[in-house]
């Protein structure tokens, strides 16, 4: 019984995680782990017969087909590939194909596809799904440009097989631009590749920049090619992307100096492999060698053990993000790994390191994760200096010395510096954004030139700008540096709402930064307004509170308010807020309002202080019914809410007014 439950616990957790892996883009578990446990599952079933099920997670490829696609059924079945971890396996595959040639290729870490054409033109193309039936992608391929639409003499139906990758240089700045708008970054190119390609926005998808290397056609049969490399050298004339390396062996001795070749120029790859494939050269013997269930028999994947080394902790320096996070590195003793030297690796943070227990002066077990990004396993207990300590985060910016932020229910270290250098760009493009500032003309990269030209070094640097400073960089010209010290200029006339959104102090998005100039009507009103002041106005919470007060005590924030009033930028909005009589009261609006507009009666409510709400609770005051109210009428009926008529609520009003 035992056995029988080992089994079954093997085979939901492989379920869950080809579903993480396959269907969600989101897995959990390397690579590694995943074939490892589904390498003791086939041992089980192997012994135990009577325990082997149709439905087991070895018999079948991982994925399934989504219904966010329409299903694919794939006239030739796109089979998985049978791992090997050892030479020693692989020399079994050698033995059971005693095949006279084999090809090796990259074994490239993305998402599998089908690409049908028929008459020369690209007509459909799907994701694997689980080898049978995928999903129809076809506008999101037609957006990778590496894949020829339309071939010159093709046959009638030609079927290509392929990987969908996504080129580590893109993944990279994606990712930076990504870090810069304050965006979770991607985990790595793999899942990148399959989120973009499953995208229902096919724009979104082109923004990626998806690559493709073709390593079969599906029906070679029909086209009198007699081996593989002729079927990669036509898919070459015809226009496809093949694998930049596809030598044929005849001695496993040389396959395996291959296989070992190709992992150690891992680094230097614009690509991610996770293992090479070796396949029997000869169609002919293919057909002989058939498949299973669910493997060719002529082809055998070698997976790259995930390569760990012991290296020592020499110290931990703090790295401040463009979004104003504050980073460990671990600085290590150099060390090879997965053909690259690494020095360095990031701690993530203050959890990581908490969990890890990692201090200066430990050694360290390190690996690759995902064969790119290198990461510390764990310490070495044994071999823990005596006068190691517990490493603590700083409790200012090392960068700018503000003070930092640090929330108990998030593991980041935020600085809260306003003119902080390491955040400069990120601060500037939220400043002169459309919902801020709105300065017309002033993107990223001219962001970027006026700060590699050192003209800015804070947001008030944008007034001091000139014509003639800004005319001689790159692609602006004089008329365009006309435009921006004119948009610079326009944009000081805003209303204080705007103004105080553009600081980026924290929690004080659009609305609360409206709700503090309607309430205050000036800067230097909420400035010096108390904590307490501030928390008693609607929509204002104690955590807002809070923040506004840390940032305006800060230097950065003084200095910054003090150069932005000389300039002269507004410092005043229009105060809304004309009377607290209705201060403390919720009141909701439902149904056809005759007497004045939904807008109308909401702007009466917040200008005499109440709050205008969209649903009914226990905390509202009033309900004003108009004609065709609906449930929330009935709610407020049950919940013994006085309602109004539009008369009524007029009449309200007026009272408060007189």
């Amino acid at each position: 019984m035992e056995i029988a439950q080992q089994a079954a616990a093997l085979r939901e957790a492989l379920r869950y995680h080809n579903k993480k892996y396959y269907d969600e883009d989101a897995p959990e578990i390397s690579d590694f782990e995943y074939d490892r446990m589904l390498r003791a599952l086939e041992t089980l079933e192997t012994e135990y017969p009577e325990l082997d099920t149709p439905d087991s997670p070895t018999h079948h490829v991982g994925g399934s087909a989504s219904d966010k696609f329409s299903p694919v059924t794939h006239p030739w079945p796109l089979e998985s590939l049978q791992d090997v971890f050892s030479f020693e396996e692989l020399d079994e595959f050698f033995t059971r194909a005693a095949a006279p040639e084999y090809v090796v290729e990259y074994k490239i870490d993305g998402l599998s596809v089908s690409l049908e054409y028929e008459n020369g033109i690209f007509v459909r193309g799907a994701t694997r799904g689980d080898g049978v039936t995928g999903e129809d992608v076809t506008d999101n391929l037609r957006t990778i440009t590496d894949i020829p639409k339309v071939l010159r003499d093709a046959p009638p139906t030609l079927v290509v097989r392929g990987e969908v990758y996504m080129r580590r240089s893109v993944f990279d700045a994606i990712n930076a631009q990504r870090e810069l708008d304050g965006e979770p970054l991607l985990a790595n190119p793999r899942n990148a590749a399959a989120g973009s390609l499953r995208q229902l926005d096919s724009r979104i998808t082109k923004e990626r920049q998806l690559s493709i290397f073709c390593f079969n056609i599906q029906n070679s049969a029909e086209l009198s090619l007699e081996s593989h490399v002729q079927a990669l050298d036509y898919l070459k004339r015809l226009g496809f992307p093949v694998s930049p390396r596809y030598p044929v062996y005849t001695d496993p001795a040389a396959i395996r100096k291959e296989i070992q070749s190709m992992g150690d120029s891992r680094g230097a790859l614009d690509f991610d492999i996770d293992g090479a494939v070796v396949k029997v050269n000869d169609f002919a013997l293919r057909n002989a060698l058939g498949s299973t269930a669910k493997y060719p028999r002529w082809a055998s994947a070698y997976k790259y053990p995930p390569e760990v080394k012991e290296t020592v902790l020499k110290d931990i320096v703090i790295t401040v993000g463009r979004t104003g996070v504050l980073t460990p590195n671990a600085v290590l003793e150099p060390v090879r790994l997965a053909g690259t030297t690494v020095s360095r690796a990031t701690l993530h943070n203050r959890d990581f390191i908490r969990e890890k227990d990692v201090r200066v002066g430990d050694t360290v077990r390190v690996r690759k994760a995902g064969e790119i990004i290198p990461e510390i396993l764990s310490y070495v207990p044994e071999k823990r200096p005596a006068d190691a300590v517990p490493f603590e985060m700083p409790k200012v910016c090392p960068v700018c010395g503000a003070p930092v932020f640090e929330d108990a229910d998030e593991a980041a270290i935020r600085c809260t510096g306003a003119e902080c250098p390491a955040q400069l760009l990120r601060n500037l493009m939220h400043f002169v954004s459309r919902d801020a500032m709105d300065i017309d003309g002033c993107g990223q990269a001219v962001l970027q030139s006026l700060i590699d030209a050192d003209l800015i070094h804070s947001a008030a640097d944008l007034y001091t700008l000139r014509v003639e400073d800004i005319e001689p960089l790159e692609r602006m010209g004089k008329k365009s540096a006309q435009n921006l010290v004119a948009a610079v200029e326009k944009s000081k006339r805003n209303d204080l709402s705007r103004l105080l959104f553009a600081f980026g102090i924290r929690h004080v998005g659009q609305k609360a930064a409206k709700t503090l100039s309607g309430t205050f009507g000036s800067l230097d009103a909420v400035l010096a307004a108390s904590e307490e002041q501030l928390t008693e106005i609607r929509d204002i919470g104690g955590a807002i509170a809070q923040a506004i007060v840390e940032w305006r005590e800060q230097e950065q924030s003084k200095h910054l308010i003090a150069r932005l009033r000389e300039i002269g930028v507004n410092f005043n909005g229009e105060q809304t807020v004309t009377s607290d009589k209705l201060a403390g009261k919720t009141i909701v609006l439902t149904g056809t309002l005759t007497l004045f507009t939904r807008k109308q009666a909401t702007e009466m409510i917040e200008s005499l202080g109440g709050r205008a709400s969209g649903s009914v609770s226990k905390k509202t005051t009033y309900v004003v019914a108009g004609e065709n109210a609906g449930s929330k009428l009935k709610k407020a009926n049950e919940l013994g809410i006085p309602v109004l008529t539009e008369q009524e609520f007029q009449d309200l009003i007026q009272e408060d007014e007189e």
